[in-house]
């Protein structure tokens, strides 16, 4: 059995140190580190925290070969036992890394634990060495058969790198749902945290998803859930927010002002408290769309390379679509809170100029590059596969139910042809066995819920920058959706750093926009409209004409610049909107909405 034996060598500096033990190994046996991780497509350099790499079979030091950023070559002498020692630099408090100080550790595999190609199918065992007084361990890893203390077990390498660890002092609490045993856990939360009521919320949560997916429909029996216990890891920090999905477990960060609090009104979600419910429901639905329904390039993964598909929309941005639903089906939200977080998707992909540049099939290949290096011409380049991948699938939904099905048909569709019958079955060497799914099956299945065949509009709306029907689908659906009027700066197609310290700083100019035409440019600093100073742009209003020209003075790389804007030379941009219940809805449209929303 491959073993690892962790050690929290330096709290104060940061550093995991690592023994790694491989029984008979190969005469040139090459380790590696991952570059990135699953479920975060960027090539992130674990190994660039990795040093002071050594090697020895019984008393004799071997000889080690770094081959490239993240391979060695041990050059093993016989088939004794090979000893690998390393550290590990852990001061990355996000969802994706390896953190560790003298509060709180966390891990994931990928970080931490070097690869023995060519064993990679062999069990795998994790021993945490000894911990501070009054630590916790929480991770979805198997106990180690033999019952010692702090240590794991994986059926090969991949389960090994699915199941992050957390370390330290923090709150922990169970329920159950649909069958299965949920911890939750929470590091970090001020005094006052309102756990008990955070455990009923997320039970709704997982209660509803497990009943989505495999509650008995007509010509279908109910089926088990592919898992038998979950675990939610949550860092609350001072400001954050973020989640990355595993098989069995998903790691949180959030801002500890959303927690909910004691003695609140336990029927007033804040907005920041539903954003983190939003959070709890994504990555829980991720639990089966992507963890179990895969597309074939993320069957195998390759831990030293990008793993390209153009199937994030669906995996992300279907994903994205239900994370807010979920919350109104059972109940933590209202339709009217759901519309609102729904216009706010709406308007964010209408202030993309991208999204006329990009399509969301091309977003999703592009991740690597794009997606998480956002720069300050993102916005007129790009498009999210998350936010518009939301939108295909509210427009999939939608034009469903005014056919008699809906989405939800296709998504348990897709898990009976590619995940449900196969993976709910068994974990064969820890991995979930499935048939990898394709746009060929969603165009399928959708077909046979249609009634026709709908490849035309899949294609447009996946490969294709037109705008989406959404409009007259949602006024079909007895939602009326109103114009608004968008703020100065957005008008003007600016988006901007505006604080007392900073002054007004230009983060992004929007393709085709007024403030583009007159020659603003990312990085300048906004002084004075009119001759006035400027604390926000927004100010300006008190007493420039919204639609008037104005001269404005700026500071580009240490220049004093004037420059001239016409608010009049430029197309409007895409205006935003609200959405709001119709409150006369035709009999046949209100029945269609209440089977959306509810209302």
């Amino acid at each position: 059995m491959i073993a690892y034996r962790v050690a929290l060598a330096d709290l104060h500096s940061h550093h995991f140190e690592l023994t790694l033990t491989v029984p008979q190994p190969a005469a040139d046996q090459v380790l590696a580190l991952p570059v990135w991780i699953a479920g975060s497509y960027m090539v992130r350099e674990f190994g660039r925290h990795l040093s002071g790499l050594s090697a020895r079979q019984g008393r004799r030091e071997l000889p080690v070969e770094q081959l490239d950023k993240s391979r060695w070559r041990v050059r093993c002498s016989g088939r004794g036992a090979l000893q690998v020692h390393y550290r590990v630099y852990a001061f990355d408090n996000s969802v994706r890394a390896a953190f560790l100080d003298t509060q709180r550790g966390f891990f994931n595999g990928s970080s931490l634990c070097l690869r023995v190609l060519g064993r990679e199918a062999e069990p795998h065992r994790l021993q945490l060495g000894r911990l501070p007084a009054g630590w916790q361990v929480a991770t979805a890893m198997a106990p180690a058969a033999d019952g010692q203390a702090l240590a794991f077990e994986a059926a090969d390498y991949d389960e090994l790198l699915d199941h992050p660890v957390e370390l330290g002092r923090f709150w922990r609490g169970n329920f159950e749902a649909g069958g299965v045993e949920h911890e939750f856990v929470v590091a970090g939360a001020l005094p006052g945290f309102d756990g008990v009521r955070l455990l009923a919320d997320a039970q709704r949560i997982c209660a509803q998803q497990i009943d989505f997916w495999h509650a008995a429909s007509p010509g279908v029996a109910q089926t088990e859930p592919p898992l038998q216990r979950y675990v939610f890891l949550l860092n609350a920090v001072a400001d954050g927010y973020g989640g990355l999905e595993h098989r069995a477990s998903t790691a949180l960060i959030a801002a500890r002002r959303d927690l909910p609090r004691e003695r609140s009104d336990p029927m007033a979600n804040g907005e920041g408290y539903a954003t983190l419910l939003g959070l709890i429901s994504h990555e829980y639905f991720h639990t089966w769309n992507v963890k179990r329904l895969k597309p074939a390039e993320l069957v195998t993964i390759d831990h030293q390379a990008e793993n390209y598909t153009r199937l994030l929309w669906f995996f992300e941005g279907f994903t994205s679509y239900y994370d807010d639903l979920m919350l109104l089906r059972c109940g933590l939200i209202d339709a009217p809170r759901y519309l609102r977080l729904l216009a706010k998707t709406l308007n964010a992909v209408a202030a993309t100029p991208g999204r006329a540049v990009q399509s969301v099939a091309e977003s999703s290949f592009d991740a690597w590059v794009k997606y998480y290096r956002a720069d300050e011409n993102t916005p007129n380049a790009t498009v999210s596969y998350y936010l518009k991948g939301s939108l295909v699938a509210l427009a999939i939904d939608l034009t469903l139910r005014q056919q008699g099905a809906t989405l939800d048909e296709l998504m348990r569709g897709l898990w009976q042809r590619c995940g449900g019958s196969v993976a709910a079955s068994g974990l064969a060497g820890g991995n979930p066995v499935h048939r990898p799914l394709t746009e060929h099956d969603i165009a399928e299945v959708l077909a046979q819920l249609a009634g026709r065949r709908m490849d035309d509009q899949l294609h447009d709306w996946v490969h294709g920058t037109d705008e989406l029907p959404l409009d007259e689908l949602l006024q079909a659906t007895g939602v009326q959706v109103r114009p608004e009027r968008a703020g100065f700066a957005a008008a003007l197609g600016l988006r901007l750093n505006e604080g007392p310290f900073t002054g007004v700083q230009v983060k992004s100019v929007l393709a085709g926009s007024a403030a583009a035409l007159a020659g603003l440019s990312a990085g300048d600093e906004l002084l004075a409209v009119d001759g006035w100073r400027i604390r926000r742009l927004d100010d300006a209003q008190a007493w420039v004409q919204r639609d008037q020209p104005f001269e404005l003075l700026l500071v580009r790389d240490q220049r004093v610049m004037q420059l001239y804007l016409r608010p009049d030379a430029a197309a409007p941009l895409a205006g935003t909107v609200s959405l709001l219940l119709d409150d006369k809805p035709g009999r046949a449209v209100a029945a269609r909405r209440r089977a959306w929303l509810g209302a």
